[in-house]
């Protein structure tokens, strides 16, 4: 799937890629918050010891950074993509629409949803944009 980056979304995209070494697949700009897609395995390299490579990156470009790590399979994107909220099951139905049905324990709701749903928002942008699901819902 070809996924359509803007202008802004690329300058990001190379400016990460400078200060951490690692080259995001995606990015989301979402007012003050950026969303990197990092290639399967990337994370850690990304993070860097006790988070200073991502806080480097978000001093240098004046966002805070959330990231995401790419999964082979829509199920184990859309958990991945709902992080750090624990997930215990993810299924994709196909009747009319994709639909991840994601189980999440009721502590983690929260999170999952994130403030006024953005947490949500954004694993439903992700999941549309590189595994075709049309929605998540949470039971």
């Amino acid at each position: 799937m070809r996924v359509e980056l803007s202008d802004e979304a690329r300058r990001y995209i190379g400016r990460f890629d400078e200060l951490t070494g690692v080259a995001p697949k995606d990015c989301l700009v979402e007012g003050d918050r950026l969303v990197f897609l990092l290639p399967a395995g990337e994370m850690a390299a990304a993070i860097g010891q006790a988070g200073e490579t991502v806080e480097a990156a978000e001093r240098d470009l004046g966002k805070s950074i959330d990231l995401v790590e790419d999964a082979d399979t829509a199920e184990a994107f859309v958990a991945s993509a709902l992080a750090p909220a624990a997930v215990n099951a993810v299924t994709v139905s196909e009747q009319n629409d994709r639909v991840a049905y994601v189980e999440v324990p009721e502590p983690d709701r929260g999170v999952a949803i994130g403030a006024d749903g953005r947490n949500i928002e954004t694993a439903r942008t992700l999941a549309k944009r590189h595994h075709d699901v049309d929605d998540i819902q949470l039971t």
